[in-house]
């Protein structure tokens, strides 16, 4: 298990929801090389598509830029180690 502590900058997410974003987060990371931040990526939103329900989208990396919209709730952007993550529920714009 990485020894660092993930650190929430922006979020919409209840708490629980926002412990089981960096809990898979830490799990990825255990798996895959931090590197790797399609396969992480894919880990969390496989994992999130399990347990919350499909539709979840995932962007880790330690650089991006991105525009989206989500539904309510279901935004966590958080850094873990030299990574960013950025966990979303994508929804159509009204």
């Amino acid at each position: 298990m990485l020894e660092g502590k993930a650190m929430v900058e922006d979020t919409d997410m209840p708490v629980k929801m926002q412990v089981q974003a960096m809990s898979a987060a830490y799990r990825a990371l255990d798996r895959f090389d931090v590197t790797d931040c399609r396969n992480i990526a894919a880990h969390i939103k496989k994992e999130f598509d399990m347990i919350h329900g499909p539709g979840w989208q995932c962007v880790v990396g330690s650089s991006f830029g991105c525009y989206f919209t989500h539904s309510k709730g279901s935004f966590i952007y958080f850094m873990l180690e030299s990574l960013r993550f950025l966990v979303f529920k994508g929804t159509a714009a009204a």
